[in-house]
């Protein structure tokens, strides 16, 4: 039988002379270290289906969902928020949103969406 050599005690010995409530402040704080990184990702990236998620609630279809966020995709346009690119591109245009997202599937129009972005076609 192996004995396990149980190092509890060293391994505490920096943390023995704090309170409760130290305790609870560096639990937090080091919990914050871990979380921070994670919340930092999901504010400040997205996916496709987010996206997709996005039109579907913009009054879009999922097959034009699908089209749109392809469309941005296919010109780094993802990062600003495909709903954003269709609202930018409706009001630029003087759209109505549904019809500004139907102008662009068509790949000239998602080119011209893609300016306003300051991107190249």
């Amino acid at each position: 039988m192996v004995k396990r050599e149980d190092d509890y005690q060293k391994r505490r010995a920096h943390l023995a002379s704090l309170s409760d409530e130290e305790l609870r402040a560096r639990f937090w704080a080091l919990t914050g270290r871990l979380v921070d990184p994670m919340l930092a990702l999901a504010k400040e990236n997205t996916t496709p289906a987010i996206e997709r998620s996005v039109l579907l609630r913009m009054g879009f279809s999922s097959l034009e969902a699908k089209a749109l966020v392809d469309g941005c995709m296919e010109r780094c346009l993802l990062g600003h928020g495909a709903g954003h690119v269709v609202y930018r591109y409706a009001r630029h245009e003087g759209l109505p949103i549904r019809e500004a997202g139907l102008a662009l599937m068509s790949p000239e129009k998602m080119d011209e969406a893609a300016r306003l972005f300051g991107g190249e076609a």
